[in-house]
């Protein structure tokens, strides 16, 4: 693992320089979906209000599990590189998205329809941040043959442990391939953003099974309950919007070839 690269008396930390990359693949994204959809937006602007709204919301997350120790080490806290939480960053996110929809005139749940595919490949990018880094995002002890060990990592083990990132970064691509393909359908408005909500609570949730967090209700951890939220708000999404049946008043979604 490599969790700083090095250059002179400088220190770059890999799991910054991946999210950087993470923001970029979700810009990119982004922007095709804009440009399917027939949509003039900066999908750059979008995505770095989003981003960094959604660090400061699973920061404050993650602190605020903690309200006595956070507030008795407030600046050591709020200053440290660890401790980020996926469903106070998912939060924050949501919210920044619809704000900005609504200013640009896309739409709230428009612009989160379009957001899914970006935000699936950001998430699934910034794993490899958590690999490359060891910060204790991996998964329980494995006999497995692709177990690995982070002996250098912010968070060491020399046990052979489950590399969970790796496992959400595959599903992560399949999900945004899902919803990308999903998005180049008529689809009623809030559908995507539903089945966003569902298949990434899914994940989560099952991922945490072999995860290495603490249980702390009915043998579920903090992540698996937040993603239970998840999986409810999704179903109840999809089914809210097939009731409606509105769809987007845009034009027709043109063909797009993404490898342009």
């Amino acid at each position: 693992m490599l969790p700083f690269i090095h250059i002179g008396h400088f220190s770059l930390p890999t799991f910054g320089l991946m999210l950087w990359v993470a923001t970029l693949c979700a810009c990119w994204v982004l922007s095709l979906s804009f440009r399917r959809a027939n949509i003039d937006a900066d999908a750059v602007g979008i995505v770095a209000i989003a981003t960094l709204s959604g660090i400061v919301g699973a920061r404050l997350w993650h602190n605020l599990e903690t309200p006595t120790y956070f507030f008795s080490h407030f600046k050591e806290m709020m200053l440290t590189t660890e401790g980020f939480a996926w469903f106070g960053g998912l939060l924050a996110s949501i919210l920044a998205l619809v704000i900005q929809g609504k200013i640009e005139k896309i739409g709230g749940l428009r612009i989160l329809d379009l957001s899914g595919p970006a935000a699936a490949v950001g998430y699934a990018v910034g794993r490899i941040g958590c690999l490359t880094s060891g910060d204790g995002d991996y998964g329980i002890p494995t006999s497995l043959p692709w177990g690995m060990s982070f002996p250098h990592g912010l968070v060491p083990t020399t046990e052979r442990v489950h590399p969970t990132p790796v496992y959400e970064l595959v599903v992560g691509l399949l999900i945004a391939w899902i919803l990308w393909r999903r998005g180049a359908k008529p689809t009623p408005l809030g559908r995507l953003t539903g089945e966003y909500l569902l298949l990434t609570g899914i994940a989560r949730f099952t991922v945490e099974f072999i995860r290495r967090n603490d249980k702390i209700f009915l043998g579920l951890t903090n992540a698996q309950l937040a993603s239970a939220g998840s999986i409810v708000v999704g179903l109840l999404l999809i089914l809210w919007a097939n009731s409606r049946k509105i769809y987007p008043a845009v034009e027709a979604p043109v063909a797009l070839d993404v490898t342009e």
